[in-house]
């Protein structure tokens, strides 16, 4: 199995921020915005923005004289159990912050061993998670999640997953026929949103954006009740805007 090689503008910006993060830790002492463009070749427009992001999440810290230098959460993504536990707070965090800022459910999903998982995710009263009538990892072909792995894997890695899952009828919109299901997962941007409009569940709307860290598939999800729906694609808009963070963490 292969992923395609399609990167996000969110996978581009992780790359900038992984550069300017080995920048700052090559100078122990701080280093100036001036001397970060040098280094990374990123003008100091963006950079600008690049760096308020990383200082909000805490990579990195400005000090007295305006120099920049490794933040308290990076220090934190050790090794083993303490690098895991943080990660899975910092992502938390993310994640809640998230919620808020769509105003949806959101999660985080990864295609692990040939199956679709939900490994965190964030709800709330005024946010409720969507009802797993049906096992994720057997509804793939139907979710805006599984969809969103679904299209980041090649033909071979497809067939193999609906080989061992096929494509029931969950609501009067799923798509149950599969060379129709890949049409659909080829003609979609890498850029767009992926949505399900209650094809997984009658009376649920669903958006995913891809989150590709190293070889692994992975995607950020929201879902809102039906009668919500006139919200999903500016809430799916702003969910992609915002995946940078959260894949940064995922990539640390």
């Amino acid at each position: 199995m292969v992923l395609k090689p399609e990167p996000t503008a969110p996978f581009h910006l992780v790359q900038y921020a992984l550069r300017v993060l080995e920048t700052v830790s090559g100078h122990g002492d701080g280093v100036a915005d001036t001397q970060i463009s040098r280094e990374t070749g990123l003008p100091l427009g963006h950079l600008a923005s690049l760096l308020m992001t990383l200082r909000r999440e805490g990579y990195v810290e400005q000090v007295a004289d305006g120099e920049y230098v490794i933040g308290a959460s990076l220090l934190l993504l050790g090794s083993g159990a303490a690098r895991r536990k943080a990660l899975e707070e910092r992502l938390q965090r993310s994640l809640a912050q998230l919620r808020d800022s769509v105003g949806a459910a959101v999660y985080i999903s990864r295609y692990v061993d040939g199956e679709v998982r939900v490994t965190q995710y964030a709800d709330g009263p005024l946010t409720p998670a969507v009802n797993e009538w049906v096992d994720f990892r057997s509804s793939a072909h139907a979710s805006a999640v599984g969809k969103c792995l679904l299209a980041q894997l090649d033909g071979e890695g497809r067939r193999d997953h609906l080989s061992r899952h096929r494509t029931p009828r969950l609501t009067s919109r799923t798509i149950t026929n599969e060379k129709v299901l890949f049409s659909k997962l080829d003609s979609q941007p890498a850029t767009v949103p992926m949505l399900d409009l209650q094809e997984y569940a009658v009376g649920t709307v669903c958006a995913a954006v891809p989150l590709t860290a190293g070889a692994s598939a992975g995607c950020l999800a929201l879902s809102l009740p039906i009668e919500d729906a006139y919200r999903l694609r500016s809430a799916a808009e702003t969910l992609n805007r915002q995946a940078a963070p959260v894949l940064l963490s995922l990539a640390l």
